[in-house]
C-alpha cells in the first residue's frame, strides 16, 4: 500500500511550490551554493528550523517572512545537501539551471518514494501531529547530522546524514501541507 492518492497529490502541490522558489532562485544567484560544504548547509538548514521553533514559541515576529517560506528554505537546502554530499562542494558555481532542475526532481522523488514506504509502515500517523512536533523532530534530525559531521561522517548503528536529508524533506513537506493545504 503507497500512500494515499490525496497525499500524493498533496506532495506534488508542496513539490511544485517548494521547486519553483528554488528555481527562481537559481535564476537571481545562479548555482552559488554549490561552493557550500554540507556542514555549511545543515547550519542553515539548522536556523531555519530554529526561527520556525521561536516563532512557534513566542507566537509573534519582527521579520515579515513567516513559516511557510522557511520550511521552504528547510526543503530546498536538504536538496542542496543532498547534491553536495553527491557531487562534493565546488570552488565555483558549476551548474546551470537544467542539472540543478533534474538533480532537484531526482532527489525528491527519492524523498516520495522513502514517504511512501514510511506511510506505508506508520499509516500516515504524521497526519495527526502537530507542526511545532513536526519542527522539533526536523531540529533533531539536525543535531543527529551535525553529530555525524562532527564524527566525520562514521556512525557505528545509525544512517548518515542523507537518510536525515531525507527525513527532514519529507516532514517540512508534511509541515507545509498542514501549513498551507489542509488549513484551506
Amino acid at each position: 500500500m503507497h500512500a494515499s492518492s490525496a497525499t500524493d497529490k498533496q506532495y506534488d502541490q508542496v513539490k511544485k511550490i517548494c521547486q519553483d522558489v528554488f528555481l527562481k532562485k537559481m535564476q537571481d544567484y545562479g548555482s552559488a551554493w554549490r561552493i557550500l560544504r554540507p556542514s555549511s548547509l545543515t547550519d542553515q538548514i539548522y536556523i531555519k528550523a530554529q526561527r520556525i521553533r521561536s516563532l512557534q514559541n513566542k507566537g509573534t515576529q519582527k521579520i515579515l517572512e513567516g513559516i511557510t517560506p522557511e520550511f521552504i528554505g528547510i526543503v530546498n537546502y536538504s536538496v542542496m545537501g543532498l547534491v553536495q554530499l553527491e557531487m562534493g562542494p565546488s570552488e565555483h558555481p558549476d551548474m546551470d539551471r537544467m542539472a540543478a532542475s533534474e538533480k532537484y526532481d531526482f532527489y525528491f522523488e527519492k524523498a516520495r518514494s522513502l514517504m511512501h514506504d514510511k506511510n506505508h509502515d506508520y499509516s500516515e500517523a504524521w497526519r495527526e501531529m502537530r507542526v511545532s512536533s513536526l519542527t522539533d523532530i526536523i531540529l533533531m534530525k539536525l543535531l543527529r547530522i551535525k553529530q555525524i559531521e562532527d564524527n566525520q561522517g562514521k556512525t557505528f548503528v545509525s544512517e548518515g546524514i542523507d537518510a536525515n536529508y531525507y527525513d527532514i524533506i519529507n516532514y517540512a513537506v508534511f509541515a507545509l501541507i498542514k501549513l498551507e493545504i489542509e488549513n484551506k
